[in-house]
């Protein structure tokens, strides 16, 4: 169990996901933009709903771009690695960007710059109970793709 965490400045990350060097370069090198509109979450709290809202204001109601473009594209994760490397090719204008990270490990730039922030707070309860399931039926999909990998 401890294996499955990657432990940066005393809190656990998922180890699958996160890799020290991507957490330690979003608090210490990203560069936040004046434009930027940052939803920021703790995990399994409501973070694609919450996405699916500025994504729709910014389309100006338009579906077509959220049903051809990735979630994860709209609104890249600034500590992951594929993250970071779309937001390097996003153009001009308000970046919609989104974050796991604690205050203490949020990018330090944010201090200087006018970035707008969404903070999702959702009751403990909903999302230890919504963690439970999204891991275990995570773990149930891991079990079966590694168990037909072993047969082919």
């Amino acid at each position: 169990m401890a294996e499955d965490y990657l432990w940066y400045a005393g809190i656990p990350f998922p180890a699958t996901l996160y890799k020290t060097e991507d957490i330690k370069a979003a608090h210490e090198q990203f560069v936040v933009k004046d434009k930027d509109i940052i939803t920021v979450t703790y995990p399994k709290s409501g973070t694609n709903w919450m996405i699916e809202i500025p994504c729709l204001i910014l389309s100006k109601g338009d579906t077509e771009w959220i049903h051809s473009v990735p979630i994860w594209e709209r609104s890249p994760w600034i500590e992951l690695e594929w993250g970071s490397k779309i937001i390097r090719d996003m153009k001009e204008g308000p970046r919609l960007l989104t974050s796991n990270l604690p205050i203490q490990l949020f990018p330090k730039s944010f201090i200087t710059y006018k970035a707008k922030v969404i903070y999702i707070i959702r009751n403990p309860k909903d999302v230890l109970v919504s963690g439970y399931y999204f891991y275990r039926q995570s773990k149930i999909m891991i079990n079966i793709v590694a168990t037909q990998n072993d047969v082919i």
